[in-house]
């Protein structure tokens, strides 16, 4: 489908705004535009319910995330923006397939239960025993335990102390009750730590052992502490299936082992590597620019995400929010005087991987950058924006906010000049270059507890019109900071270090563009 130009996109063509003009009467024209656009005519529940529930989740080598590539290049498209997926390396190539997981003895009982990413399957059912690890004292003793495992499943990890969230307790409690929580809590965790740090590996390093050394599986639970709420990552070099059991069922495994009452399940998955590596890559989508093609702002968000769910809100949002405002300004303001781009990054959950490749792929997009705005905070509404450290950027940001209608502005924290961000999402593979990448920061909405790596990640917990609200906010500051004058690239001074060293300006890390 290809977009008819409209009589308002045609008059505000026709007024091709200048650096001067971006805050006079002309701009507000354009901001009710965007906003008229963004609020009135709307794409994003139809975009979402496409991305997440059919597309589903897109973990890094696994055929959803060349679907999602697919997707996304034929969406812009369709709204006549250019835009192309453009690969930076390889990755190990894997596909969940499914899963079941029961208890067979003492009693029947079907297991709540997620693989790992990057976890080999079965070739057919398996059935085993189930097993505790044992207080072990060290290294010695862990080896002469290990032959025992062979053909068994292991639980790596202890009981959990409760599986309700503290703040129930809290609620519900006496103070003694809290008291003894907290005391099983602490009694837990010690037990746990204890046997890692007198044996000397890491659980990683543990759990990756245990299945090379004939174990049939490993069961592992990381509980959020929310409402059957569990975080689901990975594991590398693993021989068997390792496993995610929800902390309720790790809790019964575990109880019915240190008893001895025979725990047996039965576990079945066509998890399956490909036979050769995946291509892992962005999707770049470009609104040129009419006066200063070679000068760039970026609408940022990581498009890969873990698979327990759908990725709706660890980085869905985000990236619907930066397609809808590429969308918005096609539709009311095709020819941005600087080149407007959409960067979709893959490969952000192992270490930026994605945003890194391209910033050292580009430099002339580094070079030109006006502004980079990404967000990756979850669903809620934008209300914080970090200048990572630019202390010359502050007296734009404000002219930007100033400009907007109060219901798109009201609420938004500056943090200027704020700090660098040394990694924490993809706005530092530009900012460690000295190029100005800003963060934008969603309120909660409960984001670490129920959405951030869950299993509960799912298009039911997105918070529309926030996300509404947050597209329109990005194409109008978009629009904005492509029509202003150049942001400068001052960097403040950093406080001094714990050692009493001055501050340094976070270093750039390489992509790791190969895992086989």
């Amino acid at each position: 489908m290809r977009l008819r130009l409209t009589a308002a996109a045609a008059a505000l063509l026709a007024l091709a705004p200048t650096a001067a003009s971006a805050q006079g009467r002309d701009a507000a024209r354009v901001l009710r535009a965007i906003q008229e656009e963004g609020t009135s005519r709307s794409q994003l529940q139809r975009l979402g319910q496409a991305l997440m529930d059919s597309v589903g989740p897109r973990l890094t080598g696994s055929p959803g995330q060349a679907a999602a590539h697919r997707w996304a290049v034929e969406q812009f498209r369709a709204w006549s923006i250019d835009a192309r997926t453009e690969p930076y390396g390889t990755w190990t190539g894997w596909e969940r397939g499914t899963l079941h997981a029961d208890l067979v003895e003492p009693r029947v009982h079907s297991l709540q239960a997620r693989l790992l990413s990057w976890s080999p399957g079965t070739s057919g059912p398996v059935t085993g025993e189930v097993v505790a690890i044992p207080p072990l004292r060290d290294r010695d003793e862990l080896r002469a335990w290990l032959p025992s495992i062979r053909g068994r499943f292991v639980l790596a990890g202890v009981e959990p102390a409760t599986c309700r969230p503290v703040e129930n307790w809290q609620q519900w409690a006496r103070p003694e009750g809290l008291a003894e929580l907290a005391q099983r809590t602490a009694r837990a965790d010690s037990a746990w730590n204890g046997v890692l740090r007198r044996i000397g590996i890491s659980e990683g390093e543990l759990v990756s052992g245990l299945t090379q050394s004939g174990a049939a599986g490993v069961l592992t639970s990381d509980w959020t502490g929310g409402w059957g709420t569990q975080r689901v990552h990975y594991t590398f070099g693993a021989r068997a299936p390792v496993l995610d059991v929800t902390c309720e069922d790790f809790g019964l495994l575990y109880r019915l082992a240190l008893r001895r009452q025979g725990p047996r399940i039965r576990v079945a998955s066509t998890a399956a590597f490909a036979d050769s590596p995946a291509v892992t890559a962005n999707t770049v989508a470009t609104l040129r620019g009419r006066q200063l093609p070679d000068e760039y702002v970026v609408l940022s968000a990581h498009f890969d995400s873990w698979d327990a769910a759908s990725g709706a809100t660890d980085n869905g949002t985000g990236v619907l929010t930066m397609m809808e405002a590429a969308r918005i300004l096609r539709t009311v303001y095709p020819r941005p005087r600087r080149t407007i781009v959409v960067g979709l990054w893959g490969s952000e959950e192992q270490g930026l991987n994605g945003s890194r490749a391209f910033a050292e792929d580009h430099p002339e997009v580094v070079d030109g950058l006006q502004a980079l705005l990404n967000q990756d905070t979850g669903t809620g509404r934008i209300e914080r924006i970090s200048l990572q450290g630019f202390s010359g950027a502050g007296p734009f940001w404000r002219r930007w906010l100033a400009a907007l209608p109060r219901e798109v502005a009201e609420g938004i924290e500056l943090d200027d000049p704020g700090l660098p961000s040394a990694g924490s999402s993809d706005h530092s593979s530009f900012v460690c270059r000295g190029a100005p990448g800003f963060w934008l920061l969603s309120r909660s909405w409960d984001y670490g507890t129920y959405t951030w790596h869950t299993d509960r990640d799912t298009y039911d917990k997105v918070a529309w019109d926030d996300v509404r609200r947050n597209a329109v906010l990005i194409a109008m500051l978009a629009w904005q900071a492509a029509e202003d004058g150049r942001v400068p690239r001052t960097r403040r001074d950093l406080p001094a270090g714990a050692n009493g060293q001055p501050g340094q300006w976070p270093a750039c890390q390489p992509p790791r563009r190969e895992l086989k």
